[in-house]
């Protein structure tokens, strides 16, 4: 297809003879070009790849985890210590996949002919980009699944069977509430209803932390007696324990909501990281694909 150049053309007139500049835009150009310019088969392919690098990495990850904390007081890595090394580690699976996934969407790309430069360069940034929403997508449907299992799986392996499974059938109050009704073996007197009083407790306790509550009027009163009842004590020291208790249950709750939202700070920053590395090695592989990348450089 031949196109009289606007710009750039000359015409010179030397007698009879007249020089017209003319360009040619090859099929893929700018004018209409029948080659998309999405590679879809390249995105898919560097978002897998970026997938199975994430899950190879975690898994890497769980094992130094595993390997640097102990039950013992005194070995391994302090709490601090090891909330922010998985913070950063969480940075480094992204970057690293990332790159990955994004340098193949870019390296595997179609060709195309006749586009500018520029554009070029905001293709393969897309792809690179596009890789890593479609990654970030299939990690979080496909990998949660097997992440939470190798995780799990480990800390089962940890623990006995059977502690596991006493575990997993008790409640999150349970724990709290066999710190209050705990007593003098030698001197507790139980009634034949305490199974039940302590089911009652615990839906209580459920009921009223819930919503960030605690326990109020008769509620309270009641558990007071419970307490004094079951613990062999009097109500003002019953009183005292469930206010200890009620303590470490909102300190418990406030690492929680800590923990979590430092988790998701991480996240978020091992996210955006993912998608400018995996935006950046895309234009690095397409460079290489065409041979401009030294030009680029």
């Amino acid at each position: 297809m031949l196109i009289i150049a606007a710009h750039g053309a000359s015409r010179r007139d030397l007698g009879s003879n007249m020089m017209i500049d003319t360009v040619v835009v090859a099929p893929g150009g700018s004018a209409g070009s029948p080659v998309t310019g999405v590679s879809w088969p390249s995105i898919i392919a560097g978002a897998v790849a970026a997938c199975a690098m994430t899950l190879v990495l975690l898994a890497f990850g769980t094992g130094l985890g595993l390997s640097a904390i102990s039950p013992w007081a005194g070995s391994g890595v302090s709490a601090t210590t090891f909330k922010i090394t998985t913070g950063l580690y969480l940075i480094v699976i992204a970057m690293i996949s990332s790159s990955i996934g994004g340098y193949l969407a870019g390296r595997l790309r179609t060709a195309w002919e006749g586009v500018h430069a520029d554009e070029v360069y905001f293709r393969d940034t897309a792809h690179g980009f596009i890789a890593w929403a479609l990654a970030s997508v299939l990690g979080a449907a496909v990998l949660a699944t097997p992440a939470t299992s190798l995780i799990g799986g480990t800390a089962a392996g940890v623990s006995q069977g059977a502690v596991t499974s006493a575990a997993q059938s008790n409640g999150p109050m349970d724990g709290y509430v066999d710190t209050l009704l705990r007593g003098d073996p030698a001197a507790q007197n139980a009634g034949s209803n305490s199974a039940d009083a302590r089911g009652e407790v615990v839906r209580l306790f459920t009921r009223s932390f819930r919503n960030g509550g605690e326990l109020k009027g008769p509620d309270r009163d009641y558990t007071a007696k419970v307490v004094a009842a079951r613990a062999g004590l009097s109500q003002q020291d019953a009183e005292k324990r469930i206010n200890d208790v009620v303590t470490q249950i909102k300190a418990d709750a406030d690492a929680a909501r800590k923990a979590t939202a430092s988790l998701a700070f991480w996240i978020t920053a091992s996210l955006l990281l993912g998608a400018f590395c995996a935006s950046l090695a895309a234009t690095e592989g397409g460079g290489l694909r065409d041979g401009t990348w030294k030009r680029r450089r």
